[in-house]
C-alpha cells in the first residue's frame, strides 16, 4: 500500500479525496505542430482535503519551474480583467493614501497589467514575476520587474535593496505556490510595519457550490476558504482585517491583512465577520462539507459529453472560445478530441498557432469563427461569458448558439 501524501501546510496525512480527474497534461503547456507526435507528459490531477486543517490541495507537485518559466498566460488580453485591475489600483490608492513616497510590490505581476496603473500615478513599484518571457513584456511597458520566485530569503533581499512595501498585492498566486509556508513568510517580509497585504484567490465555497472542477489544474495547488487563509496567515505573523467577495474567476475573495502585533491594529470589518459566519453556517469547517463533489463532477462531465454526442449525431459543428487552462481541464476530463470540437480560438496571439494540451485542438484568432460559421461556440472561460458573447455576437447571423459548460452544459437562448 502506497504511503499517503502529506498536507503542504500542516504535514498531516491526506486520505480524504475531493475529486480525482485522472492523468492530465499541464493545462498551460501548449504544443507546437512538431510536438504532436511526441510523448506528452501527464500527471495525476487529484485533489484532497486535509482532515486536520481543511486545506484543499492537489496531491501531485509539478515543479513550478516546469510550469512558470515560460508561460503563455498574459493578463492584458482580457478587457474585463484590465478593468478589474484598474478599479483595484484606484481603490487602494484612495483607501491607503498611496503616493510618490510609497512603494507597491506585486507578486506574480505578469505583464504589468496592474502595476502600470500605479506607475501612471507616479507611485514607485516593483513586480515579481518568475516567467521570464512575461516579465520582459512588463519591463518593456515601463514596469520594473524582477524575474524570481518569492520566498522568505528573496523577500528579505528585496527589502534590503529597495525598502519594504506599503502595499503588497498577490492576486491569483497564493494557490500557485506549493511551498506555501515559505511563500507566506515572504509576503510578510515584504510588508512595511504599517503596510497592507491584499490577496485575491478563488473561493472554495464557489468551487463546491457551482461544480467549478475545471478550475482545478496542476498549477493550482490549493483551493482556499477564508477560515484556512486566516489560519495560514496567523501562523506566519499576519492578521486579516477585511475581506471582499468578488465576481472574478467565478467567485473570489480579496483578503486584506497586516503584520500581527501592530501597536494600532486595524479594526476587523463587518464584511470579515459576515463571511466567517457564512462559511461556518455552510459547513466549510467540517470534513463532510466536501463529500459528494465527485458525483456532481461526474454529472457535469456527462452533460458536456451528451451535448457533443448530440451535436455529432446532428452533424452540427462545435468550436471552443478561449484557450483557457480551465477549458483544458474540462475537455481532457471529458475525453474531447477534434472529432468533437473542431478548433479553439483565443485573443492571445501567444496561443494562436499552437495546439491545446491533451486534446490537440488547433488554436486560431477569433476571426476564424466568422470564416467557418459553426453551429455552436462552447465558451470555456465561462467567467468571461458576457465579454465573449458581446465580442462574438455575429454568430446569430447564421443561427449559431453559445454553450456554457459549468455547472452543467446549457445552451444560451438565441
Amino acid at each position: 500500500m502506497s504511503e499517503l501524501p502529506s498536507c503542504r501546510f500542516c504535514g498531516a496525512a491526506l486520505p480524504h479525496i475531493l475529486v480525482d480527474l485522472g492523468d492530465q497534461p499541464l493545462a498551460n503547456s501548449f504544443l507546437k505542430a512538431g510536438d504532436l507526435e511526441k510523448h506528452e507528459p501527464k500527471f495525476r490531477l487529484c485533489v484532497r482535503v486535509c482532515d486536520e486543517c481543511l486545506l484543499v490541495q492537489t496531491d501531485t507537485t509539478v515543479p513550478p519551474e516546469t510550469i512558470f518559466s515560460d508561460y503563455v498566460y498574459f493578463s492584458s488580453y482580457s478587457n474585463a480583467w484590465l478593468a478589474h485591475a484598474k478599479a483595484y489600483s484606484e481603490a487602494m490608492i484612495a483607501r491607503f493614501g498611496l503616493g510618490a513616497k510609497s512603494r507597491v510590490i506585486e507578486v506574480a505581476s505578469n505583464d504589468g497589467y496592474l502595476l502600470k496603473n500605479f506607475v501612471a500615478r507616479g507611485i514607485p513599484c516593483l513586480g515579481i514575476e518568475p516567467a521570464a518571457n512575461v516579465a520582459e513584456v512588463a519591463r518593456a511597458a515601463g514596469v520594473p520587474t524582477e524575474t524570481v520566485f518569492l520566498g522568505k530569503d528573496t523577500a528579505q533581499r528585496i527589502v534590503t535593496e529597495g525598502g519594504a512595501a506599503n502595499l503588497v498585492a498577490a492576486n491569483n498566486v497564493l494557490a500557485h505556490v506549493p511551498a506555501i509556508n515559505d511563500f507566506v513568510a515572504g509576503l510578510r517580509e515584504l510588508l512595511a510595519e504599517d503596510g497592507v497585504l491584499t490577496v485575491e484567490c478563488p473561493h472554495v465555497v464557489r468551487l463546491i457550490a457551482d461544480v467549478q472542477f475545471d478550475t482545478i489544474y496542476h498549477e493550482h495547488f490549493f483551493y482556499f476558504s477564508l477560515a484556512v487563509i486566516e489560519r495560514v496567515f496567523a501562523t506566519h505573523g499576519l492578521t486579516v482585517f477585511d475581506v471582499e467577495q468578488l465576481p472574478t474567476h467565478g467567485g473570489s475573495l480579496r483578503i486584506f491583512a497586516e503584520r500581527a502585533g501592530r501597536n494600532t491594529p486595524r479594526t476587523p470589518s463587518e464584511r470579515l465577520h459576515a463571511l466567517r459566519t457564512l462559511e461556518r453556517d455552510a459547513g466549510v469547517r467540517r470534513g463532510d462539507y466536501y463529500d459528494g463533489f465527485t458525483r456532481r463532477v461526474a454529472a457535469t462531465i456527462a452533460s458536456v459529453q451528451k451535448f457533443l454526442a448530440d451535436a455529432r449525431a446532428a452533424k452540427k459543428t462545435v468550436v471552443a472560445y478561449g484557450a483557457a487552462a480551465k477549458g483544458n481541464t474540462l475537455m481532457n476530463a471529458c475525453g474531447v478530441t477534434t472529432a468533437d470540437i473542431a478548433y479553439a480560438v483565443d485573443k492571445n496571439p501567444h496561443k494562436q498557432g499552437l495546439f491545446l494540451p491533451g486534446t490537440h485542438l488547433p488554436v486560431y484568432g477569433p476571426e476564424k469563427i466568422g470564416e467557418t460559421q459553426p453551429d455552436y461556440v462552447l465558451i470555456l472561460p465561462w467567467n468571461l461569458k458576457e465579454e465573449i458573447v458581446q465580442q462574438t455576437r455575429q454568430i446569430a447571423d447564421w443561427g449559431g448558439r453559445f454553450a456554457i459548460p459549468i455547472p452543467e452544459l446549457r445552451i444560451l437562448p438565441a
